[in-house]
Formats: C-alpha cells, sequence, structure tokens
C-alpha cells in the first residue's frame, strides 16, 4: 500500500493511506464456474447460488439465490482493509419471488463484535421488483480486524441481488483511506519472525525438569506480572531469549537465572486482594512453594500474587456482557505448518497457561494438570512433521474433556490423517455398538448392500472395538457418549477408494467392500424440518433446529389445547429463544441457571455470578405435558435451553446424556494456525450442580436400540408420546 512519507513516527496512532487494494466484483460481472469471482458461499440448507445472466439490474450479471426448501444460504466477501471514518455504507438491488418463512436481505458485519446488520427487522418477503437497499453500521476502526459484506435468503423462495457499492462518510470507499493501527510494543519485537533459533532441546531428566519449571513460570508471569500483561514485551518472543539460559543448567543456576529475569521486568506496586464471595475455586498455585525452587525465587513468585495489574490483560480481555475470556493477541504464526522447535513448545505453553488461569472447568479435569504438561513436554518437541504435531495438540486438548474444544477450521493434517474421504454411510452407536443408522445419499447407500441396523465389527480388518479404544484420545469431548457420536463420523473416513468392512445382519456375518467419495460427491441429501407439525390430534411437536422466534406465537395458539407438547432438542437451535418460549411454557418466574468466571485481577479465581430467572406468563401459560428430548447431539444451547424448558412444572426430559459442553465459548490459537476453543463460562444450576461433562440428565432414560434402529423407530419420541397420554 502507498504510505505518505513525513518525519513524524510512523508509530502515531490512526496513521492513514490512500487504500491501494483494490475491492472487486461488487457487480458480479466476473464469473468463474458459474458463480462470482472471490465471493464465498455460506450457510446450510439445500439453497442453489449461480450467477442469472438473464435476470439482472444492470450489466451482464446477478446472483439468484435459488431455496426451494426452508434453509440459509448467503454471499460473503471480505473487504481487503481496515478504513479510516465513521459510517460505512452497503447499498444494493434486491429483487425477490415468494419468499417465505424467512426473508431475504443485505449483510454487513464489522469484527470482532463492533457492529452488524443483516436487514432481520426489514427483511424483503413475497414477490418485490428491483428496489436498491442499503445498510449502514458505526465505524470503530481502532477496533476493527476485519469488515465483512454479503447478501442473504432464509427461508425459501428466490432473491436476485446486483450492483452492489459501499460508501464511507458519503464518499465511495475507493476513495476512502487505509486506517492502520499503532504497532505496539510487542508488535514491534521482529527477533524470532523466522524462526524461534532453538533446537535440540534435551528431554533428560535435568533439563525435562527445567523446562516444566519454565512452563509454569513463564505463563504465570504473563497473567500475574503488570509489565507483561500491559503489553510492554513480547512475551513469546521472551521465552527465545530465556530458555538458551535455562538450558541444562542446575537448579541453583535456572532458579538464579530466573530470579534475575523477573527482577529485570521491573518494580510494581501492590495491595492485598479481598477474599472472594460466591468462591468456585481459586488458582492452583501450590506449585510455587512446593516445586523447591529457591528461596529468593520462591518469594518473588509469592509477592507477584497481590500486584496491582490493569484490568485488561494484553493477552486476555472478556466479552462485554457475558465475561468469557477473549484471546485477542495471541498470534497464530500462520505461516508456519510445521513449527520449529522452539515455537512447539510455546504451543504448549499457550495453550496449558490458558487452561491454567482461564477454563472455568478447570477443577473437572481428572488428573493433575501439572503433570500433563511435564508429559506433553517430550511429545512437542519430538514430534517429527506437521501431522505429529498437530495430534498432540489435540491429544492434550482432549485432556480437558470439554466438547467445545477440539480443532477447527481447515486442519490438512487432520484431514488427511483421519482420511478426505467418505463412505456414504452414517453411523450410530446403539448398545455399545457401530450401526448403520441411515445414508448421506440414498442412491450411493443402495450401491453399498448395507441395510439400517446393520453392526460393523471390522474395518479394513481391524475391530471396531479397538479403533475406538485407539482413537479416543483424539477426540475432544466431556464424556464417553459424546465421543462415540463423534468417531461414529469418522469410522468410514479414508483416503483409499474403497473400504472392506465385516457386518453382522439376522445373526449372520457378512464381508463387503464399500465405496468413498470426496466430501462434494457424497451430494449429501438435506431433509428440511418443519418447526411445528401436529405429532397425532391431541400432541403437538416442534424440532428446535428449525425454530423461529417470529412464529413462537402463532404456534402456541394453535396448540394451546393440546394434551401435551414434545420438544426435540436432538439438534442444535437455530434460534436463541430461552426467554421467550420459556415464558410461554410456565405460570411462573422461576431460577433456572448461574454462571461462573475469572477476571484479569485475580486470574485463575473463579466466583459465582447471581442466579438468572425466566418470566412467566401467568394463567396464559401453557397447561399440557411437556417433554423434551435429548442425547448426545443435545450441545451448548441446547443444553441451555433444556435447562431453561425443565423448570416448568409439567416438563419431563426423555433420551440420554447430552454433550455436557455448556457456555459462550472462547477461541483459541497456537502456532502454525491451529484454531481451538474452549468454554469460556461456567455454566451450573442454581444450587451451584455441575452441567459441563454431566450434561442434562433425563427424568427418564430411553436410548436407542439395534432393534429400533432397524425398524425406523423413534424410542425417544415413542416412549415421550406415551407418558403424555398415560
Amino acid at each position: 500500500m502507498k504510505k505518505f512519507f513525513t518525519t513524524i513516527p510512523l508509530l502515531l496512532l490512526g496513521i492513514t493511506s490512500f487504500a491501494q487494494n483494490k475491492i472487486e466484483n461488487l457487480n458480479f460481472e466476473s464469473v468463474e464456474n458459474n458463480l462470482p469471482k472471490i465471493w464465498k458461499i455460506m450457510g446450510d440448507g439445500s439453497a442453489k447460488v449461480f450467477t442469472d445472466t438473464k435476470e439482472k439490474q444492470e450489466g451482464k450479471n446477478a446472483v439468484l439465490i435459488d431455496a426451494e426448501k426452508t434453509g440459509f444460504k448467503a454471499l460473503m466477501y471480505t473487504l481487503p482493509e481496515n478504513y479510516a471514518g465513521k459510517k460505512i455504507t452497503l447499498s444494493g438491488y434486491i429483487k425477490t419471488e415468494n419468499v417465505s418463512d424467512g426473508f431475504a436481505g443485505l449483510w454487513m458485519r464489522i469484527d470482532p463484535e463492533v457492529a452488524f446488520d443483516n436487514m432481520h427487522k426489514t427483511g424483503i418477503t413475497g414477490t418485490t421488483p428491483w428496489k436498491k437497499y442499503e445498510i449502514t453500521l458505526e465505524m470503530s476502526p481502532k477496533n476493527t480486524q476485519k469488515i465483512v459484506i454479503g447478501a442473504l435468503l432464509t427461508g425459501k423462495g428466490k432473491m436476485w441481488v446486483d450492483n452492489l457499492k459501499l460508501s464511507i462518510d458519503g464518499k465511495d470507499i475507493e476513495n476512502a483511506k487505509i486506517f492502520e493501527k499503532e504497532l505496539t510494543k510487542v508488535e514491534l519485537d521482529k527477533e524470532f519472525d523466522n524462526g524461534s533459533k532453538i533446537s535440540n532441546i534435551s528431554l533428560d531428566k535435568n533439563n525435562l525438569n527445567n523446562l516444566k519449571s519454565l512452563g509454569l513460570i513463564w505463563g504465570y508471569l504473563k497473567y500475574y506480572h503488570p509489565k507483561v500483561a500491559g503489553g510492554n514485551i513480547n512475551w513469546d518472543y521472551e521465552l527465545f531469549r530465556i530458555y538458551p539460559k535455562i538450558a541444562n543448567a542446575t537448579a541453583n543456576q535456572r532458579d538464579q537465572i530466573l530470579s534475575n529475569w523477573i527482577k529485570n521486568l521491573g518494580t510494581y506496586q501492590t495491595a492485598k486482594n479481598k477474599e472472594p464471595k460466591d468462591l468456585k475455586f481459586r488458582p492452583d498455585l501450590d506449585w510455587i512453594t512446593n516445586s523447591g525452587f529457591s528461596k529468593e525465587l520462591t518469594n518473588q513468585l509469592l509477592e507477584l500474587k497481590d500486584a496491582k495489574r490493569p484490568a485488561v490483560n494484553y493477552y486476555v480481555d472478556f466479552f462485554a456482557h457475558v465475561g468469557n475470556p477473549d484471546f485477542k493477541n495471541e498470534n497464530p504464526y500462520t505461516q508456519m505448518s510445521y513449527p520449529d522447535e522452539g515455537f512447539r513448545l510455546l504451543s504448549l505453553y499457550r495453550y496449558w497457561n490458558i487452561i491454567q488461569y482461564y477454563f472455568p472447568y478447570k477443577n473437572l479435569i481428572d488428573e493433575d494438570w501439572k503433570g500433563i504438561l511435564a508429559e506433553f513436554i517430550p511429545k512437542f518437541i519430538n514430534a517429527k512433521n506437521e501431522t505429529e504435531y498437530t495430534l498432540a495438540s489435540l491429544e492434550i486438548i482432549g485432556r480437558i474433556h470439554d466438547t467445545h474444544a477440539g480443532i477447527w477450521g481447515n486442519n490438512e493434517a487432520l484431514k488427511k490423517y483421519f482420511g478426505e474421504r467418505y463412505a456414504p454411510v452414517l453411523l450410530t452407536f446403539a448398545e455399545n455398538k457401530a450401526v448403520v443408522k441411515d445414508f448421506y445419499n440414498d442412491s450411493l447407500g443402495e450401491e453399498t448392500g448395507l441395510q439400517k441396523g446393520d453392526v460393523i465389527t471390522e474395518i479394513n480388518g481391524e475391530n471396531v472395538d479397538n479403533i475406538v479404544k485407539n482413537t479416543l484420545k483424539y477426540l475432544p469431548a466431556s464424556n464417553y457418549p459424546t465421543q462415540l457420536r463423534d468417531i461414529s463420523k469418522k469410522l468410514l473416513r479414508s483416503n483409499a477408494e474403497t473400504i472392506v468392512i465385516k457386518i453382522i445382519r439376522n445373526g449372520k456375518t457378512e464381508e463387503k467392500t464399500i465405496k468413498t467419495y470426496t466430501f462434494s460427491d457424497l451430494k449429501i441429501k438435506n431433509e428440511d424440518k418443519e418447526f411445528f407439525k401436529m405429532h397425532d390430534h391431541d400432541v403437538a411437536y416442534v424440532y428446535m433446529g428449525s425454530v423461529n422466534s417470529d412464529k413462537l406465537s402463532g404456534v402456541f395458539d394453535k396448540i394451546k389445547n393440546t394434551k401435551g407438547l414434545v420438544i426435540d432438542f436432538r439438534n442444535y437451535p437455530s434460534d436463541f429463544v430461552v426467554f421467550t418460549m420459556s415464558k410461554l411454557l410456565k405460570p411462573d418466574s422461576t431460577e433456572f441457571v448461574k454462571f461462573s468466571n475469572t477476571n484479569n485481577n485475580q486470574p485463575g479465581l473463579f466466583t459465582f455470578t447471581p442466579s438468572l430467572k425466566i418470566p412467566g406468563s401467568g394463567s396464559n401459560a401453557y397447561k399440557g405435558k411437556i417433554a423434551i428430548l435429548i442425547n448426545e447431539t443435545t450441545q451448548s444451547s441446547a443444553e441451555y435451553h433444556t435447562m431453561a424448558f425443565r423448570t416448568a412444572p409439567n416438563a419431563k426430559v426423555f433420551g440420554s446424556t447430552t454433550a455436557g459442553a455448556d457456555g459462550n465459548v472462547s477461541k483459541i490459537m497456537l502456532p502454525g494456525n491451529i484454531s481451538t476453543m474452549i468454554s469460556g463460562i461456567g455454566v451450573y444450576y442454581p444450587d451451584g450442580t455441575e452441567t459441563q461433562r454431566i450434561g442434562i440428565v433425563p427424568d427418564v432414560e430411553v436410548k436407542p436400540t439395534i432393534d429400533g434402529i432397524k425398524n425406523n423407530k423413534d424410542e425417544v419420541l415413542d416412549k415421550a408420546v406415551e407418558w403424555i397420554k398415560s
């Protein structure tokens, strides 16, 4: 980009320059494979997206989103720069045809959580001619990481979009100025941009102890020392400076080096922390006094407990109104798919200390977390390639037992490890056996010769039980049923074009060779489910995977005289209706949840918030029985909704243990561009009873059977309806 060269230092906040990276193809004239170039498609559902040369507002093309069934599809384009200004406006022309069960519109988002508008309140429905629409957002360049624009269609019908334009403060964005943030002291440190300069780390007993001690102290200083917390030092690179000094040192030498290191960070003020109210658990800092450190080093570390720290740590902030941590300045080092030894050590230390101080469920980890640090140092150092490094990361992530964890995103190493090709078979675990539940594609499924209810016992000559046992460590989840849920999606993945399996059908063993396909060639069938239907004349059924808050009042008007209502949470809710729908289910206000979180004053000290209440609707509340259906797919928001809904006096929960991962998620980036998450706040019943790992415990346990799957029975639903009618 072009910059103004002046005698003023380029660190000045808000330096701007004229934009050079051009914003392209807002009119969709540039096309590739019948799609507009540089634009991305996102969303679920079966809607088709393509350029239309016949129906357009101007030029040669418009983009058409055509949805025969209810779903969500959107166009997305990320602007190439962050711009200076107060307001940004997106305008464009839209035409619609028979849009229902949702709306069409433009959308624009400024991340992270700066501003958002998708025309939800003014969205376009029905059939409308070409018309210009626009949305405007308040800008905050200092807090902006990216700006994303697009068009969307929720529900079903057709929408055309064309001739988009962007302006900032009334001027075309091509004439806008790029906003450049002030470079921090962390960002100005470039010494190790091309590598840590660390190799051949010794893993003998003495140096392993040094490495463990360094990991403990490096992370403690990161979150407890005011100078580090204030963002005055590139703490990643400081690791690469201090490690060579203690490598292979004696314990006494190591402690003196670390003590001098802490002294050189400078002085700070202290203040005794008050005894916390509503304590959940305290930070685990006993290692300071029981690690055998020198008296001088121990006293320095103990004194840091009472340091006055800034409310906002450079490396950790907290999301407004929720309180889950935002690890906002953790460099992902995207250029290195296989980090060197020093950066692999950094990855372990970074992750381990985030869990040590900011994971609200650290108290539920079954083993000594400090022992896990020592265990994984050799695993990270010895990782010989990208795959081994990624698997080591996945394995330690699994040790926190959080279904929100895992490695997310487009990780090629894991794709290849688990297999880039898929059999067209949907598996589930019933009676602790891998069972064919359905097919991703009916015609491809028919070619396999498999039938619903077939039990798979071997895959490529290996017993399924052994495969499960050996794979569990790479399946981060809060409980065993959820691990089985996740492995069911991986068992029939492969890099080969065929898989040989053994099955049991009607007591007889058969061997079959089934084909595998790329994900795109699977052509997964999409079965849209309506939010509401009558199960029979006096039992209503709602599928929460399609819930729409706008439809709630109309649905409850239709079902108010029914004998019972089935609420199916064996999915992820498509809308957040905890309060609006709960109110309709019960007459009186009730407490249903409380939370725990920490802060940067005392990282690792978690306290409870007051309990949260749900209002009731008095005599207008639904009076029939309420059956709530759950299983291992009931996760996070679905669990939170269930906690609220089950407070209704006529409610009963049917099914099996849920995924056991509730609370808003916090994203963590590790070197090599590895993306993972944690449940960022603790979620509990009002009496403090845990939900993490345990999940929602049903009132009536019902699990699918092999016979039920074979005969297309929904045994959980059947049991719920039986109770309603009893």
